[in-house]
């Protein structure tokens, strides 16, 4: 079982689940379910294994039976790790959250760290990273502190250090901070909260306000959903002038935001503008372009260059 799935400290119930297992990547998610059921028989607070249930019963066509194993997962896990109340929305069985669970998106990307790159370039054709670079490129300037949220294992960091002095990386998940230190490009790295309001994101902890003169945010804003809180800490974090330049996945015009099947949100172009106009940010450029791929599919995103008035 991967790291977020620990034994369920029963041998009969976790040799169930690990057969469970099998069945469902060999294409029988209903036998799958059945034998996921007996194991939570032996230990009915185990709250991965009904998450695993609830998943199988969604792929097994059983929308009612999935909601009340999410419901279960949700009731036994409060901090939601798994991102039950994202799976709950997608099933109408709830609203759509403003933004997932911090301690879910941590998870996600804790466990995604080590294979994080070779997913995203080599087998999703991520491009986002040369694209923002681009654009910041065509400012034709040079920055003295640049600082980019949501760093991840530090993809867009070789592209644009040496347009800046200085070069922050924050990120929610420590193992992927771990991955960027490993590219030698950051001055600095530490875990920061996009979700939360600026005095309590960590980015203000060792370090002034508006200290940067540019700020980037490469496809982490799809792990957010209002995103009112991520342009209040640009607010602060930005220095008069400073550029900002960030991607989002593409709602076309749903004028607003949606939580996609990938567990990802999707902003419009109109609710970006909508927030930069409040934020006082000018845009500067809008590219609307393919960010990557998704079950073989091309995913839509938005990249946008703006500006902090002087």
């Amino acid at each position: 079982m991967q790291s977020h799935q620990l034994s369920s400290g029963d041998v009969i119930a976790d040799r169930r689940a690990d057969y469970a297992r099998m069945l469902e990547e060999g294409g029988e998610p209903e036998a799958a379910a059945e034998l996921m059921e007996q194991a939570l028989e032996l230990v009915p607070t185990w709250a991965a294994g009904w998450y695993r249930l609830a998943t199988y019963l969604e792929k097994a066509g059983r929308g009612e039976g999935a909601i009340e194993a999410y419901r279960r997962t949700l009731a036994l896990d409060p901090d939601d790790i798994f991102g039950a109340a994202l799976k709950l929305a997608l099933l109408g069985d709830a609203a759509t959250p403003d933004r997932p669970p911090s301690r879910y998106v941590e998870r996600l990307f804790d466990d995604y760290a080590d294979r994080f790159e070779t997913s995203l370039v080599e087998k999703l054709d991520y491009s986002v990273p040369q694209k923002l670079a681009s654009l910041v490129a065509s400012t034709s300037r040079h920055y003295a502190c640049a600082v980019d949220l949501g760093c991840g294992t530090g993809l867009l960091g070789p592209e644009i250090r040496a347009c800046a002095d200085r070069l922050e990386g924050f990120d929610l998940s420590q193992n992927m901070l771990a991955k960027a230190a490993e590219k030698q490009v950051y001055d600095h790295l530490a875990q920061a909260d996009l979700s939360l309001a600026p005095d309590l994101s960590g980015l203000f902890a060792a370090a002034a306000r508006h200290r940067a003169d540019l700020v980037t945010a490469a496809d982490v804003l799809m792990y957010l959903g209002n995103l009112e809180s991520v342009f209040a800490i640009i607010e602060e974090l930005a220095a008069s002038g400073a550029d900002i330049a960030f991607s989002v996945e593409d709602a076309g015009d749903s004028g607003g935001f949606h939580l996609a099947p990938s567990l990802r949100y999707a902003h419009s172009e109109a609710y970006v503008r909508l927030l930069l106009a409040r934020h006082g940010l000018e845009i500067l450029e809008i590219v609307k372009t393919v960010i990557r791929k998704d079950g073989g599919k091309p995913v839509a995103g938005i990249l946008f260059l703006t500006r902090k008035p002087t």
